[in-house]
């Protein structure tokens, strides 16, 4: 239904829609404190995109012609041309993530790894449901459980889901206590989640510190070339803060400069959440799917520690496993209150900690791996 005044169509019921959704993630951001510093911006924004010729969009004026609107302006400049807000935004990242917990315990990149088993199951279900391989690439990346990476590699691969795909990554990494606990009681059972883990930390030294992002960044570039921005980026937020000579940019880089460009790609994302294209079942189905992603992540991260208990004589704890994912520190946060349900003396934080920073790492390289690989088979 459309609303109409002396014949003009002023508003669609699909823009009415639109308000809502934004409406409703203005409250999540706001009253439920759900990725604030995002929904609140993709939300307000999402508003603005679909009031009548919103003067916020590129409008062509009788008179005077091509207009220039400022969330246009800034997803053409900002995303769609360089892809600079999604990857500036790693520097940012990168320079909160202390590496640590995982470095005194190298095996904990295998859940970093084994945790992006949802990216592929659901790049294959998207397939299936007849998405074609560009957008289903897209969608299955919301399972990296990143929403940078999300941006960027739909981006990339031009997929007309960019909206649908950023709520989605969004609202599931705020979502992670809700999701996580869920999965993990789907494929664990009560006695091992109450497996006890020692933690000894090793000394990680400053030059192991400082060598660490450069040797990652040399091998992420070897190995999967298309990953070295997502990862070079996110490795270099980091070296400046192990280098121990540029604290000032340091904490300019995890606070200032990581809120603004935050909030500008938060708003920006509005660009592609007009009524027309985003009110569709599709994007029903890119919200089910990145559902499944999550879920998928944590069995398989949970799943594979199972797997190695098989053969070690120290157990290690499933729900460690779990934290592979990225949404980080969030998933470490949800392991440690779950450990400690199951047991008021398991402390997990650290361990998962590790797992969680290393699938940070992982989910970067699989967002190159998928930005490699997808361009050959179209």
């Amino acid at each position: 239904m459309d609303f109409l005044l002396d014949g003009i169509i002023l508003i669609t019921w699909k823009q009415i829609l639109m308000w809502i959704i934004g409406g409703i993630l203005i409250y999540l951001a706001i009253d439920r404190q759900l990725e604030p510093s995002l929904l609140l911006p993709m939300g307000f924004g999402a508003i603005l995109v679909n009031l009548p010729l919103s003067g916020a969009l590129d409008q062509n004026i009788q008179g005077i012609g091509q207009v220039t609107g400022i969330i246009d302006w800034l997803f053409k400049t900002g995303i769609e041309a360089s892809e600079a807000m999604p990857l500036l935004l790693f520097i940012g990242i990168g320079a909160m993530i202390d590496f640590g917990p995982l470095l005194s315990n190298p095996r904990l990149f295998l859940f970093g790894a084994a945790a992006q088993f949802g990216i592929f199951a659901t790049v294959i279900i998207a397939t299936l449901l007849g998405f074609d391989l560009k957008d289903a690439a897209s969608i299955g990346i919301i399972g990296a459980a990143d929403g940078p990476t999300s941006i960027l590699v739909s981006q990339v691969l031009k997929s007309q889901y960019i909206g649908p795909i950023a709520i989605a990554a969004y609202s599931y990494m705020a979502l992670v206590p809700i999701i996580q606990p869920f999965a993990i009681k789907l494929c664990t059972t009560e006695k091992e989640r109450k497996i006890r883990m020692k933690y000894n930390p090793e000394s990680v030294s400053k030059l192991t510190r400082i060598l660490f992002p450069v040797v990652v960044t040399i091998i992420a570039g070897l190995v999967a070339p298309a990953s070295i921005a997502l990862v070079g980026f996110l490795m270099f937020g980091n070296l400046i803060r192990e280098c121990g000579v540029l604290r000032s940019l340091s904490e300019t880089a995890q606070r200032d400069f990581v809120n603004l460009i935050t909030l500008l790609l938060g708003i920006t994302i509005a660009a592609t959440m007009k009524a027309e294209s985003f009110v569709t079942v599709k994007t029903i189905l890119i919200m089910c799917l990145g559902l499944l992603a999550f879920i998928f992540d944590t069995i398989a991260g949970a799943t594979f520690a199972r797997i190695l208990n098989l053969f070690l004589k120290q157990k290690i704890n499933p729900m460690v496993g779990a934290a592979g994912i990225s949404a980080f520190p969030m998933s470490s946060r949800v392991i440690q209150r779950m450990g400690l349900e199951a047991d008021p003396q398991n402390h997990l934080l650290m361990h998962a900690a590790g797992a969680n920073v290393s699938g940070q790492i992982a989910s970067v390289i699989a967002g190159g791996v998928i930005i490699g690989l997808v361009p050959g088979f179209l």
